[in-house]
Order: C-alpha cells, then sequence, then structure tokens
C-alpha cells in the first residue's frame, strides 16, 4: 500500500536548507578562539609532558591522573637505552639526545600551558615533532600531523586571552612609555 500524498513528510526547501547551515556556521564562528587556544595548549602539553615524565626518574606530577612524586629529577636509563636502541638519532649521543629531549618535553609544555612565550614554546615542539617524524617514526605522520596543525594554530594565532602572554600584552599596552 503506498502512503497518501498528504501524509509524506515534505522535503525542506532548499533555502530553509541553507538558513540552517548559515546558523549552524555561525554558531561555529562564535566558538571564542581564546577557547580552542586554552584546550590546544593544555591538550598539546600533555602530550609532550606524559612522555617526558617516562624519560625521567625522581619526579613525577600528573595532575589529570593523580600522580605525584615531588623530588630531584633525573634521567633514567631507561630513556638512555630508548635513543641509543631504538631512536639512533644521527650526530647526537644518546645521553645528550635523552636529557634534550626529558628537558624539552617538560619546560616546552609548561611554558605551553601557562601560556608563556607561546609561540615559541609551539615552535620548540613542532621542531621536535619534526624530528620525530622525519628521523624516529616516519610511518606516524597522520598523529604528528594532528600535532603540528595544533602548534602551528598557536604559533599563527597565539595563546588566547587565559595566557601569561596576553596578560603582559595588555599590561604593556597600558603602562606609559619612557619619557612619558
Amino acid at each position: 500500500m503506498t502512503t497518501p500524498r498528504s501524509a509524506a513528510v515534505p522535503a525542506p526547501a532548499p533555502d530553509g536548507v541553507a538558513a540552517w547551515a548559515a546558523r549552524v556556521g555561525r554558531a561555529f564562528a562564535a566558538i571564542p578562539e581564546s577557547a580552542i587556544a586554552l584546550l590546544s595548549r593544555f591538550s598539546i602539553a600533555a602530550v609532550f609532558w606524559h612522555s617526558g615524565q617516562t624519560k625521567v626518574d625522581g619526579f613525577a606530577l600528573d595532575l589529570v591522573g593523580g600522580e605525584f612524586e615531588i623530588g630531584v629529577p633525573r634521567l633514567a636509563a631507561s630513556a638512555v637505552d630508548l635513543f641509543r636502541d631504538e631512536y639512533r638519532l644521527p650526530l647526537l649521543a644518546p645521553e645528550v639526545a635523552a636529557t634534550m629531549a626529558a628537558l624539552g618535553e617538560h619546560v616546552l609544555p609548561a611554558l605551553l600551558l601557562i601560556g608563556l612565550g607561546t609561540r615559541w614554546a609551539a615552535l620548540g615542539l613542532l621542531a621536535m615533532t619534526a624530528v620525530i617524524q622525519v628521523l624516529v617514526y616516519p610511518g606516524a605522520y597522520p598523529t604528528h600531523g594532528v600535532w603540528a596543525a595544533v602548534l602551528l594554530w598557536l604559533m599563527a594565532r597565539g595563546p588566547g586571552a587565559v595566557s601569561v602572554d596576553h596578560w603582559l600584552a595588555r599590561r604593556a599596552a597600558v603602562a606609559p612609555g619612557p619619557g612619558r
């Protein structure tokens, strides 16, 4: 049996779909960039921080997971082994490379998280991402591409309003200049 024509659900008018799509587009455009920046900073910082935590002993700080060990951090022997046996970076001794990575994976994410020197910290992590992609895990380009996109966005757009950088910029803008 067929449904009578009057009982069928009418198809939306093309202009109705366009109006709906425009409303959705305006709603998406209203997402505050500062919220996107804060989520980006937190998320990418967490990725690198967690990696850095695997390279040190004597210090653990995971606010989300609730792991705390406050002490003097020291390079884990497993980190040196990882750089010697798996990563095998050219031109750098495994001890030097592991130390640089552990330091970078702690300092740069901390700067990103508070939004201090955000563009420079993002550049440093982007350089680390490039090294990892090219020399260590070339097959992981989907993951590294996401990292690079987030870091490039932070470099291009900045840290947002919830950051030390923003606070310093506002303070500098209202501070009297020399001779005033």
